[in-house]
């Protein structure tokens, strides 16, 4: 139903779930894209203090497409949340396959996230077991809730599948602890995604790479906090003088496989800082 509600406000622009939302194209913001030669692209931005939408390619926003590795921030969740794992602290040991020299190690779950590790998640995708998964699926509205295939890759055969529009709603709810999930599962997970920290502000997020076909399609969802700070009047309640405002995103982008003119990792983290600072939530 959440999916319908928010699909139905973009294509609308207007309706009864939707009448203090404001939302806005941003056709400018395709030069990021078009500058690196991505001709099939998306980037949502909720601004959470303004209450408003912000987006560039709605049809692409609204498409499903397979998760990736961002699906491993929601099987963070239920692992917490099922007490697979207790905590972030979890360590699943090495079986010795050598993949990736970021990956051939015993890991937490925390560092299994930081490195997308896919042995790791493999393995704890396969402790919680199916049913738990489609339980929470199912609870938490993600995407189109399907599992097919082998469970360990439900993430990336092209069965589950989800919109930027319903990431970037995943993630506001994760935020505030909406979704049903304890509040210290939520908050966890949410440490677990923390990328780039200062003074200023700080970056949350989960990248994602899936293969269909001959092209690879990658995915960056987050979100940053721009950090102010005030002077509270001696009587106010609040007595902190920092202020956190959230904005959460999602960005996807098909590039053929064969094309490796570029470092793609980097690119799509280099265009999420350049529309943030353009929108101000990163100092310029």
């Amino acid at each position: 139903m959440y999916t319908r509600i928010i699909s139905a406000c973009l294509l609308v622009f207007t309706f009864s779930a939707c009448r203090d939302v404001r939302l806005k194209e941003h056709s400018e913001w395709g030069k990021y894209f078009e500058d690196n030669g991505i001709k099939n692209a998306c980037f949502m931005l909720r601004d959470n203090n303004h209450e408003s939408i912000h987006y560039y390619n709605k049809q692409r926003c609204l498409q499903r497409i397979l998760p990736a590795s961002t699906f491993k921030v929601f099987i963070s969740l239920v692992a917490l949340e099922t007490a697979v794992a207790a905590d972030d602290q979890l360590m699943i040991r090495w079986d010795s396959v050598q993949r990736k020299p970021e990956w051939d190690k015993d890991l937490t779950m925390r560092e299994a996230l930081t490195s997308s590790s896919e042995p790791y998640f493999k393995e704890l995708i396969h402790r919680i077991g199916a049913t738990r998964m489609q339980h929470y699926l199912d609870t938490t509205k993600y995407g189109n809730m399907k599992m097919a295939g082998k469970l360990d890759e439900i993430w990336e055969n092209d069965s589950l599948l989800i919109s930027a529009d319903e990431a970037t709603g995943f993630l506001k709810k994760m935020y505030f602890a909406e979704l049903p999930f304890s509040e210290r599962s939520q908050r966890i997970v949410k440490t677990m995604m923390l990328r780039e920290q200062n003074p200023n502000y700080n970056i949350y997020y989960k990248t994602g790479t899936g293969q269909v076909g001959d092209k690879y399609t990658r995915w960056v969802i987050g979100f940053a906090e721009r950090i102010e700070h005030v002077k509270e009047d001696a009587a106010s309640m609040n007595k902190s003088d920092v202020r956190n405002y959230p904005f959460f995103f999602a960005l996807n982008f098909d590039m053929p496989v064969a094309d490796t003119s570029k470092d793609w990792s980097e690119v799509r983290i280099d265009i999420v800082h350049s529309i943030l600072k353009e929108y101000g939530v990163l100092p310029k």
